[in-house]
């Protein structure tokens, strides 16, 4: 799975095929808790502690839009942005 970000403790990253899952999403994990979560921030699978779920909405509306280029990537099978660790993104394909 493609690591797209990470800060705090928590890796955010992105699959590129899950069958299941058809809403627009990503993955974070904090420690040995792991969650789906929306684009607009909204956990939509599993949890996380209160503290590095905001710090994941907070940065999930900083980054909307490469979000959903890294799912428009990531569908069409053609890899995914890989972050660079500071959030910003930088082409990983």
């Amino acid at each position: 799975m493609p690591r797209i970000s990470s800060f705090f403790g928590i890796v955010i990253s992105m699959y590129w095929n899950e069958g299941a899952h058809q809403i627009p999403h990503f993955h974070a994990r904090y420690g040995d808790d792991e969650a789906s979560v929306a684009f607009d921030g909204t956990i939509v699978e599993g949890s996380m502690p209160s503290r590095p779920a905001r710090f994941v909405r907070e940065w999930a509306l900083l980054h909307q839009a490469e979000l959903e280029n890294n799912w428009d990537l990531a569908r069409n099978r053609l890899g995914a942005w890989v972050g660079n660790g500071s959030g910003a993104a930088v082409n990983g394909v």
